[in-house]
């Protein structure tokens, strides 16, 4: 492999003028980064989770998807402004970092952290359930243990080895969306050759008990049901920062955005609602995309599906060790984390960033096995509503770096936040009523998700505190010698 430039990153401090790391490499092309940005909003949850959505909202779980879908797009459109200003390996926490404060770069950094290294047990169990009903010779914890090493190893050899595996991993998930949405839809107005789709038509939007057959209220609640399969939208920022153009990159992924949930989201799910009513057993019993398939008579729907949900499981396993070893790599390059974090190999590569967050990810997997009630539940719940705390503190972020960006670096606003600041505002207010709706759905366990996440959160802006007061203590405490010794040195003067 040829060698690659190094990046500078950017320390994110608050005022910091101290030249930037050399560590990362520009290991990541262009192809690399279009597919990761189209992949990162496709996550496995779609396949799976989709399917309560459904049953909750009926059709008008398409709503629920448009509303956190427009979220999302606000919320990248700020995310993009600031990264294409100030690309970064740390992306939001070191924006947060310089915009509010460094307790709030800290707590966010190792709250998303904290987030990427239970997705990493939570998928890599879910890859071994499906490698074990196709080889079950092999054990789950085993194919759980050879999934990870396979993944750490492609992440070790360089940023450029996680772009190709990445670019085909998103490359197999979007063809296989495109074709679902497009052989859905011959279905659903009746010019498939060859099949004879009986349930399929517009008319299950609104015949089995109307759009809403569960009232308005259910759009909130599958709103709840959905916000956290968008996770992963923000991991084309991260990557950016290891292109040989970022601010290109970045504002090409930021401007995408739109069309890539219009079409994956919202274009697959009006097939399913649409090919199937949205009461039909079927999606239920066998998960939505499945009972779709099925009802085109199309043979293996299952094991279609299944080993597209394991594309998406390795996608995310690969995505998800990428970014929580970057972030990682961040922290430890501005002092929140071990300084070994920081560093990086001849390649490039933040080799101990990343055997740390396997090795988390790879106890949580032990606990899912060993304590899947107690442990692993905990926690699965304390991370669950990391992705909204996330975006939260990017509006909060924005608001204040817009201003930073105009006083200081004006000429760097390529990309620019619609109607700044009123829908950054009207972003957190819909932010804040579905953290505050949390608290009110106890059926779906949204709840005890939110409490156990705030709790988490408590703790590490706790932490995050502390640690300012005592490194503060610590410079105050020479700063105080000093002007101690002028004093005396004064005081002689005079005599």
């Amino acid at each position: 492999m040829t060698s690659q430039p190094t990046l500078p990153t950017d320390t994110g401090a608050p005022g910091s003028s101290s030249p930037p790391s050399p560590g990362l490499h520009a290991g990541l092309k262009n192809r690399h980064l279009s597919m990761i940005a189209i992949g990162g909003v496709i996550g496995a949850g779609l396949f799976v989770g989709s399917s309560s959505g459904i049953a909750t909202a009926g059709p008008g779980i398409l709503l629920s998807y448009a509303l956190v879908g427009t979220m999302v797009v606000l919320v990248m459109r700020m995310l993009g402004e600031m990264s294409a200003a100030n690309p970064s390996s740390g992306s939001f926490s070191a924006h947060a970092d310089r915009a509010l404060g460094r307790w709030a770069g800290f707590s966010i950094g190792w709250l998303y952290w904290f987030f990427w290294v239970v997705v990493l047990a939570v998928e890599a169990t879910a890859g071994a359930v499906i490698l074990e009903g196709w080889i079950p010779a092999v054990p789950q914890w085993g194919w759980a243990l050879i999934v990870m090493v396979v993944l750490t190893a492609t992440n070790l050899v360089s940023v450029g080895s996680y772009g190709e595996f990445e670019f085909w991993f998103a490359g197999i998930k979007v063809v296989a969306i495109a074709a679902f949405i497009v052989v859905g839809g011959m279905a659903v107005f009746g010019v498939l050759p060859g099949v004879d789709a009986e349930k399929a038509g517009l008319g299950n939007l609104t015949d089995h008990g109307g759009f809403l057959p569960n009232g308005p209220g259910a759009i909130l609640i599958g709103v709840l049901l959905v916000v956290f399969s968008f996770m992963g939208s923000e991991i084309a920022t991260l990557a950016a920062g290891e292109t040989e153009d970022p601010q290109r990159s970045v504002t090409k992924s930021t401007n995408s955005i739109i069309w890539r949930i219009a079409v994956f989201y919202l274009g697959s799910i009006f097939v399913v609602v649409a090919l199937l009513p949205w009461n039909d057993p079927s999606i239920k019993e066998k998960g939505s995309y499945v009972a779709a398939l099925d009802s085109l008579g199309i043979a293996h729907a299952g094991q279609i599906m299944n080993f597209i949900v394991l594309t998406s499981v390795l996608s995310c396993l690969n995505s998800g060790l990428y970014t929580a070893s970057r972030m990682a790599f961040s922290l430890g390059e501005r002092g929140d984390a071990p300084r070994s974090f920081g560093r990086t190999t001849s390649r490039g590569v933040p080799m101990t960033a990343i055997l740390a967050s396997v090795v988390f990810g790879f106890v949580a997997v032990i606990f899912n096995y060993f304590f899947p009630e107690g442990v692993f539940l905990f926690l699965v719940n304390s991370s669950g509503a990391v992705a909204l705390f996330v975006w939260l503190v990017i509006c909060f972020s924005q608001l204040r770096m817009r201003r930073i960006i105009e006083r200081e670096t004006p000429e760097k606003l390529v990309v620019k936040m619609w109607l700044y600041p009123y829908l950054t505002w009207a972003t957190i207010g819909l932010i804040l009523f579905v953290l505050a709706y949390m608290l009110t759905d106890t059926e779906h366990g949204n709840r005890e998700i939110l409490l156990l996440s705030l709790l988490v959160a408590a703790i590490v802006v706790g932490i995050s505190l502390v640690k300012e007061k005592i490194l503060g203590q610590r410079a105050g405490a020479p700063a105080e010698a000093a002007g101690v010794a002028d004093k005396t040195a004064e005081a002689d003067k005079v005599r």
